[in-house]
């Protein structure tokens, strides 16, 4: 396990000359680029309550996107990942099921070199960070299990069919506009914002936001709705996967 996720980090920047460089740069670019776009004055954060600056509401953007391009990430590239390996399950006796949850963890060390350069960036420019970035682990723990649980999913699903693939080709952009991560869903009226909430995303990314940007501690009914689709989604792709492990050698 650990040669597979060593070769998975390394495989990112391979053949680059500046490597791990580029995953500072890459969030550290976009945060910058948000601030200077919304450097005209104080904007009215989307669910602070408060008037905040432009770079409250750079943060309030880039939090979002950590959360959405994560989820992306791994939506992209799960329904092809058994085929990637195919030599590799066919020839030895690795378990199948470990490569979802190493793939997931590669994904995860870049998004977590975001999430620190988005809390130092506040620090630097603010001087402050809220006490509420210490319960950052209860938000994060559920996440990556949420998104294993749908890697799990996927794989499974894309060693069969092709289809899986062009499947979260078509919905994962469309999702971004679905997903509040240019808004919040505080202005919305209740039915709206519950209509919100069915996407799963949702509920990660604002309770992201108020732990880091506001400061607060989130509603505990979206805490316990997102902890519920984690457990519901780890479970569910766990057991899919381990329905169709035997069959999958065959099929890729």
């Amino acid at each position: 396990m650990d040669a597979i996720l060593r070769r998975e980090l390394a495989e990112r920047f391979k053949g680059s000359v500046a490597g791990w460089v580029w995953a500072i740069t890459a969030p550290l670019l976009s945060l910058i680029v948000y601030t200077v776009a919304f450097a005209g004055g104080p904007v009215k954060l989307p669910g602070g309550g408060e008037s905040g600056s432009n770079f409250d509401y750079a943060l309030f953007i880039f939090g979002g996107l950590i959360a959405f391009n994560l989820f992306s990430e791994m939506a992209y590239r799960a329904p092809s990942l058994l085929h990637e390996y195919a030599h590799f399950i066919k020839q030895t006796i690795f378990p199948a099921e470990m490569l979802p949850i190493i793939s997931t963890l590669r994904a995860t060390v870049y998004a977590t070199i975001g999430l620190v350069l988005m809390l130092i960036a506040q620090f630097a420019l603010t001087g402050t960070l809220h006490l509420t970035v210490l319960l950052l682990p209860l938000w994060f723990v559920p996440f990556v299990a949420f998104l294993i649980g749908l890697t799990w999913l996927l794989s499974a699903a894309g060693a069969f069919t092709r289809d899986t693939a062009y499947l979260m080709m078509t919905v994962a952009p469309l999702l971004m506009f679905a997903t509040p991560v240019f808004f919040s869903t505080d202005t919305f009226s209740p039915t709206l914002k519950l209509i919100f909430y069915i996407n799963v995303l949702t509920g990660f990314i604002e309770v992201l936001r108020y732990l880091v940007v506001f400061g607060q501690i989130p509603d505990p009914l979206v805490c316990l709705w997102v902890l519920f689709c984690s457990l519901v989604t780890f479970y569910f792709g766990f057991w899919f996967f381990g329905k169709q492990r035997d069959s999958i050698a065959d099929v890729i």
